[in-house]
């Protein structure tokens, strides 16, 4: 076993895991990101072929480095999302360890912390948990067990295309972002159902001259005003963590338009190994694309972190009661627009403002080129 101590230790080499490492090196103060995939940018480059971020290229540059695009209007693919996060790491020189899977994260007698990895220990004084929006773990309901074993069931992170399902109708589960893109996607090669709470639509043409007018003052929105510090925001971001976001390229008219079958009822039970609806209808389909989000799994931390609402105890991602603790990434960390790249930077200004005030001697800031 080796041990090795680095004054912060970043959990994630994603966009939040990214930019904070970013942050903390302009203020001078050590820093190593560790990430469990072999390519930074992975966890992107394994999403569905058919993703497009919901903001264009002019929004969606991290600290430091605009993100490449000749046309500022382009929504990037997921595939140029991976490889803009690789070339931003390469960019700025941040120590980033690959292939490197935190099992475990201990705080020590007297303050810091212990991180377990595979066969090593890395000890810090503040470590910073950027592991995504929406924690490591797909959640698929408990009914999912129940169904029969010649129906394809995928979660939305294992689904690429509609060439993985089996001929057939399809019936897709949640209908946020990613189930109403999957949903669109499949009704053109198969019969398909969404199924799940109406998360409300903005109601604009995502591809269109009117969105670019809008577009501003969304993000401000995003930025200022859906905030945790506002009575609405408040309101939101409990929906959202809940639920999930609005509706935005994919709209119901368009969902129609390509003939999905929608229902609100949610999937409650099993008939003879078929998916059974609250509203008492049974669905004869092959295939179940589950888009129900990602359980928040915090329990490889010690002391324990989650509130009764199952989300971390934090507030702008600084834990309320482990001193050295903190997030970044978070759903509504801070504001609507903390799980989209135009407030992933902020957030992560944040923290590394926090962790430099809390660490006391500062270093010379870093310029940006």
């Amino acid at each position: 076993m080796t041990a090795q101590h680095i004054e912060t230790l970043i959990v994630g080499a994603g966009q939040a895991g990214l930019a904070t490492g970013y942050h903390l090196q302009r203020r001078g103060r050590d820093c190593l990101i560790v990430d469990r995939q072999d390519r930074i940018g992975d966890n992107w480059r394994r999403h569905y072929d058919s993703l497009r971020l919901y903001t264009p290229a002019k929004y969606d540059g991290l600290p430091g480095l605009p993100f490449p695009a000749e046309d500022r209007w382009h929504y990037p693919g997921k595939d140029e999302v991976a490889d803009y996060l690789e070339r931003y790491a390469l960019h700025w020189d941040l120590p980033v360890r690959l292939s490197t899977a935190v099992n475990r994260l201990t705080s020590r007698p007297g303050g810091g912390f212990a991180a377990s990895l595979d066969g090593d220990t890395i000890t810090c004084d503040n470590i910073v948990v950027a592991t995504g929006t929406f924690g490591r773990t797909a959640h698929v309901p408990d009914v999912a067990a129940e169904l029969s074993p010649d129906i394809r069931q995928l979660h939305s992170s294992d689904y690429r295309r509609p060439g993985q399902l089996l001929p057939g109708p399809a019936l897709v589960v949640g209908a946020s972002h990613s189930g109403t893109d999957i949903a669109y996607e499949l009704a053109g090669t198969r019969a398909t159902t969404l199924a799940g709470r109406d998360c409300g639509q903005i109601p604009l043409p995502w591809d269109s001259r009117r969105i670019r007018l809008a577009l501003p003052v969304l993000v401000f929105a995003w930025r200022h005003l859906l905030t945790r510090r506002t009575p609405l925001g408040r309101k939101e971001m409990t929906a959202i963590r809940l639920h999930g976001g609005p509706m935005l390229r994919v709209k119901r008219a368009d969902l129609a338009r390509v003939g999905v079958r929608r229902t609100t009822a949610r999937v409650s039970g099993s008939v003879d190994g078929r998916p059974a609806l609250e509203d008492g209808s049974v669905l004869d389909v092959r295939n179940i694309v589950w888009c129900t989000g990602f359980r928040q799994v915090f329990d490889w931390i010690e002391p324990p972190v989650i509130g009764d609402d199952g989300w971390p105890r934090e507030y702008r991602g600084e834990a309320a009661d482990v001193p050295g603790l903190y997030f970044c990434g978070l759903s509504f960390q801070y504001a609507f627009s903390s799980m989209v790249f135009p407030g992933v930077g902020r957030d992560a200004d944040y923290v590394a403002r926090r962790i430099a005030d809390r660490t006391g001697i500062r270093r010379p800031v870093q310029q940006a080129a």
